[in-house]
């Protein structure tokens, strides 16, 4: 005789009733069975079960739709163990095994462990399981079994879907469920992604913003004075299922991490970038982050909010250590750019107030903070170092004025000596050779037959011929690629150090995207000297051997 639980009540005859939990569970790993085993459907079961048995009553419907069974830390059957705890529900009914769970370890414990421990009658329909009238069910192989083969359901499940979503990352169709913001989902195709252009212009004012020298703290600020929703209060209040774990329910404030998110986002230049995180496996559901090597990278898969130049300078920014004048909105002008030459460390932005006024200057951080005997002051005035840099990049402007100038005379003579012709004399010459290796390798046959070789001296001076030859194949290979992609280029005076100086022609102060746009770092030296490393310097040299190259001697 079963023993009796302390959860249960009785009637005026002594039969026993039982306060029935019923519990139905769905998700997307239910793959094709989906409609039959609905949620609804499995209400309608369990309610019609319950009206044919008079000792059980319904205490309250569990249903977990969108929840995976692999494991059991889902919102409605954890409320329901929080009922069961206090007394309130002495027994689960479940449409079948695969409903309960599909983890057959953790089924096993509920089954085998709890449900037993806490006197809870278990009653799985289709399955013909009930732990209370009839008990021995439930400890044959047949539960166990059932189980594992739900496990190994779900596994299966996991390993298509997985390779499904592999596939399309690939071809870089969107698979998530909520675009980044800025974009929506495309209604006429789900996997592309589409500009929301009132998001959009958000996305642009804070990289403009950025790029002329505004911190993100200032921007977070700004946003926030404007009345400017975050990403997450924007979605909700476009009626948009949107949960982000970070946020309450009534927050619309901007933080750093979120600019600094967008800011390093690569999808704003037109990339769909996707698989930044991975679930550890189809039993446990948190994800981890994964190198950016093995990131699946789609470049212009969609319409950019943000140039790709504009992009890179950012990334660049991101990556350099800044600081902002007190009080000011936006960071020093060499912020982030200068350095000490001897020990390579960043200079720190010095002020110094004084009745005659006020000047600023940079000190060698190592200096500063770590040990004046481990590096010297490096120290030199804001003013003089702007004053320099400006005249240095004055001189570069003029440097690719005349570049620009002297390879348009040069591309304007006939009897230009382009690049591509010494390639072209490397091909001849390669082609040569193979027709000559291969005349001696065909008459080896006839020598062997007229004697003058012997069968071993055949063999071993013919496989010698057959590897110079397809070692001369793979060099004229090369070669004729090369050739392919130099005609295919050109020579163009608009290389990117000339593009990108000439468009200062007419500097007379500096300003924040300038520093940006043209200087890879500023080294200073003791002595008030800087040393100033330029970008586009294996581009301009590029164009000066060009020069060169075509100039008569």
């Amino acid at each position: 005789m079963a023993r009796k639980s302390k959860y249960d009540t009785t009637k005026e005859n002594g039969n026993t009733i039982w306060e029935a939990g019923l519990y139905a569970r769905l998700s997307r790993e239910d793959g094709d069975k989906e409609e039959s085993d609905s949620i609804g459907n499995q209400k309608e079961l369990l309610l019609d079960f319950v009206s044919r048995h008079d000792d059980i009553q319904v205490k309250e419907v569990f249903e977990d739709d969108g929840y995976t069974g692999t494991n059991f830390q889902r919102p409605s059957f954890m409320r329901m163990m929080e009922r069961i705890k206090k007394g309130e529900i002495n027994c689960v009914i479940v449409k079948d095994l695969s409903r309960f769970g599909r983890n057959y370890i953790e089924s096993g414990n509920y089954l085998e462990q709890i449900f037993p421990f806490l006197n809870v009658r278990f009653i799985s329909v289709t399955d013909m399981l009930d732990s209370y009238q009839n008990p021995s069910q439930m400890n044959t192989i047949a539960v166990p079994i059932k189980n594992i083969i739900n496990d190994e359901y779900c596994r299966d499940i996991s390993n298509k879907v997985r390779s499904s979503l592999t596939m399309k990352r690939k071809k870089g169709d969107f698979i998530g469920s909520f675009a980044a913001y800025g974009y929506i989902r495309d209604p006429k195709n789900k996997g592309k992604i589409v500009v929301d252009e009132e998001a959009a212009e958000v996305v642009r004012k804070i990289y403009a913003w950025f790029l002329e020298g505004m911190g993100i703290l200032t921007i977070c600020k700004k946003l926030n004075a404007l009345g400017i929703m975050n990403p997450t209060a924007y979605k909700k209040a476009k009626g948009m299922n949107y949960h982000h774990p970070g946020s309450t329910i009534n927050d619309t404030l901007w933080c750093d991490g979120t600019v600094r998110r967008i800011l390093a986002d690569r999808k704003y230049c037109g990339d769909m970038v996707q698989g930044q995180n991975r679930t550890t496996s189809y039993k446990v559901q948190k994800s981890r982050r994964v190198p950016e090597a093995e990131w699946f990278i789609v470049e212009n898969t969609h319409d950019p909010i943000i140039s790709r130049e504009a992009y890179t300078k950012a990334q660049e920014l991101l990556g350099r250590d800044t600081r902002k004048a007190p009080g000011q909105e936006k960071v020093y002008l060499f912020s982030g750019f200068v350095k000490c030459a001897d020990c390579g460390r960043a200079m720190n932005h010095v002020s110094n107030k004084h009745s005659y006024g006020e000047y600023c200057y940079y000190l060698c951080s190592t200096y500063k903070k770590a040990s004046k005997q481990a590096c010297t002051r490096h120290t030199i005035r804001n003013d003089f170092m702007e004053k320099a840099v400006l005249r240095a990049i004055q001189l570069q402007v003029a440097v690719a004025v005349d570049v620009a100038k002297i390879i348009d005379e040069v591309n304007q003579e006939k009897n230009v000596r382009k690049t591509g012709g010494t390639l072209e004399k490397a091909v001849a010459e390669k082609e040569r050779e193979l027709k000559h290796l291969n005349r001696i390798k065909d008459s080896l046959y006839e020598d062997w037959k007229d004697g003058i070789l012997t069968k071993e001296e055949y063999i071993s001076m013919k496989a010698e011929y057959a590897r110079r030859i397809e070692t001369g194949a793979m060099q004229l290979d090369r070669l004729l690629t090369e050739l392919k992609q130099d005609q295919k280029q050109g020579v163009n005076a608009e290389n990117a150090f000339i593009e990108n100086f000439k468009k200062y022609k007419n500097i007379t102060e500096l300003n924040r995207e300038i520093v940006v746009d043209l200087i890879e770092n500023i080294y200073v030296h003791e002595g008030n000297r800087i040393t100033i490393h330029f970008k586009f310097q294996n581009e301009m040299q590029k164009a000066l051997e060009f020069i060169e190259s075509n100039t008569p001697a």
